[in-house]
């Protein structure tokens, strides 16, 4: 019979506790680690999401201003066509609205009367030019006395001035004949500019008169290439444009062919280029304004006198901006303002001052933005500020391209 060792037994149990201890701690750990990690998920779901949106920075560049007008074309040259002699029509001799070139033939009046009033002429011109023959003749013959004393001083006299009668008779006989025959050149009734004839507005067998302020207007000629575009700026506006030209930053349009673009009412961009020649001479009292012109070639005769238009006019120096689309840009009373990313991903409203409408179609911001700042550009209307948001970084030209997309549907 086996003897048992009572200090082993102890010893065993004691490791058997110190282990099971351990098991027990183990267990409870590994129970605390399940346990927080559950909480972690439950409070992760229970957190506020952030509403996704996009976000880019301001485009910041180098850019050139224009400034833009509204105005009307208007013919380079319009004559109001009267014919210089009365008379009947005798003939039309071009289609109503057609194109004519200087010289052409438009009205021919009855040429009979002024053929006689030629001849009637010239034969005056004839009887004077006799009466100068027989003058001469005379004069020659007192002159060869005279020197042998068988004529007297006042036959001399009488005969030298009666050649002189003569030869004035002769000149106004001929101006009668020169007007006579101008008159005849004016039956025809031709086109003093090279353009666009309106309609007769006198037809073939009425009666006209001419040669007067009053007289009867034929038709109407107008020339469309160039064409010439009327608008007015501000005081303002030649304030600013006086201070470039003295600062060298732009040329005056009074010397310097500024560019112009121009756009017609059923165009979406300027796509006609035109130059400034002419600025008035003085600012209209009534309406605080002056007027400019710009002159467009035509040359495809698109464009009609009288039409309405907007212009671009080069506005300033090349100088560094800020853009944004005019689509991400909210409005409180009198107020702009755009909603940018804070701190914590939080919306900020930040007020700014905008210029005008650039060439890229994006609008300048005069201030309130910085380069840096983060622009939210979509879910607009679903935010405000404080409101938490997950950004996502776009490039803003994009976002424009999708922007004007979604205002056009």
């Amino acid at each position: 019979m086996k003897t048992i060792d009572l200090k082993k037994v102890k010893f065993h149990a004691k490791v058997y506790l110190i282990f099971a201890m351990m098991l027990g701690v183990m267990a409870m750990l590994i129970l605390s680690g399940f346990e927080e990690n559950r909480k972690g998920k439950e409070l992760a779901q229970n957190e506020p999401q952030g509403l996704p949106v996009e976000v880019s920075n301001p485009v910041f560049e180098k850019i050139t201003e224009w400034d833009e007008y509204t105005g009307r074309f208007e013919a380079s040259n319009r004559v109001e066509v009267r014919a210089r002699v009365s008379g009947y029509i005798e003939n039309v001799s071009f289609k109503d609205g057609q194109s004519v070139n200087k010289g052409d033939v438009l009205f021919t009046i009855d040429r009979r009367p002024f053929k006689i009033a030629l001849n009637q002429a010239r034969a005056s011109y004839g009887q004077a030019l006799a009466r100068l023959t027989i003058a001469q003749d005379n004069y020659a013959r007192v002159q060869s006395l005279r020197e042998s004393g068988a004529v007297s001083a006042e036959e001399y006299d009488s005969r030298k001035q009666a050649l002189a009668g003569a030869k004035a008779a002769l000149q106004l006989a001929q101006a009668s004949v020169d007007n006579a025959e101008l008159n005849l050149e004016f039956t025809k009734v031709k086109a003093p500019i090279s353009g666009r004839v309106s309609r007769d507005m006198v037809n073939q067998g009425n009666l006209i008169d001419g040669g007067s302020s009053n007289s009867t207007l034929l038709t109407t000629i107008v020339a469309t290439s160039p064409i010439h575009f009327y608008f007015r700026g501000s005081e303002s506006d030649y304030l600013k444009y006086s201070r470039l030209a003295q600062n060298g930053e732009r040329g005056s349009s009074r010397s310097t062919a500024n560019p112009v673009f121009l756009k017609l009412q059923d165009e979406d961009d300027y796509v006609h280029e035109a130059v400034m020649d002419f600025v008035d001479n003085e600012i209209d009292r009534s309406t605080g304004t002056i007027e400019g012109r710009a002159t467009l070639e035509n040359k495809d005769g698109l464009i009609e006198p009288g039409m309405f238009g907007k212009a671009r006019l080069l506005g300033s120096a090349e100088h560094e901006a800020i853009l944004i689309p005019d689509e991400i840009v909210g409005t409180n009373q009198s107020v702009r303002f755009v909603y940018v990313v804070g701190e914590n991903n939080t919306v900020t409203a930040k007020n700014i001052e905008l210029g005008p409408l650039h060439t890229n179609g994006l609008r300048i911001v005069r201030n309130g933005l910085s380069s840096e700042d983060l622009l939210i550009t979509n879910n607009i209307q679903k935010i405000r500020p404080g409101a938490l948001v997950s950004p996502q970084q776009k490039s803003l030209m994009e976002t424009k391209d999708a922007l004007a997309v979604a205002s056009a549907e």
